[in-house]
């Protein structure tokens, strides 16, 4: 099931005027990846990848230009709560604003689902992605001490509520 992607004012990446957002297809997969091991020490496996693309209950996204996936989402549903599980941009596009397309189409998503909350977690040292959740509304609500392997590290656990303004 494609999970219908809304277009608006926010959806515009900083110098690219023909970015688009669109549902993930199992031809995107490589690319993703690609993305993935670039972004992550531990990156998620192509099957995870692809176990995603016909969930009702997944939101996966992709941002591409005419020539390549730039970036990813991956957001699931339970009940009226969200996860982000993973969010990522191939480097050379980084700092355009694609990273928070992808967040503000995920928020948009849950939002369609009358989603209370939506959590995620991040890299402590990932200054740049946590200043993003935090433009989003997005605070921080507890750590998971070492959660992360490569290299070992804090998980900052953040959450969003949807019935709040962002800050």
């Amino acid at each position: 099931m494609a999970e219908k992607l809304s277009p608006g004012p926010r959806a515009r990446a900083t110098g690219t005027a023909s970015v688009v957002l669109r549902p993930a297809r199992r031809t995107d997969i490589d690319s993703i990846v690609s993305i993935e091991r670039s972004s992550f020490g531990d990156p998620w496996s192509p099957a995870s990848f692809r176990s995603l693309i016909d969930n009702p209950h997944v939101f996966f996204a992709v941002a591409t230009d005419d020539e390549a996936v730039l970036g990813y989402v991956v957001a699931w549903f339970v009940v009226d709560e969200a996860e982000v599980a993973n969010l990522a941009v191939v480097p050379p596009s980084r700092k355009r604003r694609i990273g928070a397309m992808l967040l503000d189409a995920a928020l948009d998503a849950a939002r369609r689902r009358r989603i209370g909350s939506v959590f995620l977690e991040v890299r402590d040292s990932n200054a740049g992605a946590r200043a993003l959740y935090a433009s989003r509304g997005f605070v921080e609500i507890g750590r998971r001490r070492g959660y992360y392997r490569k290299p070992v590290e804090d998980a900052v656990v953040m959450r969003r509520t949807l019935t709040d303004p962002p800050q």
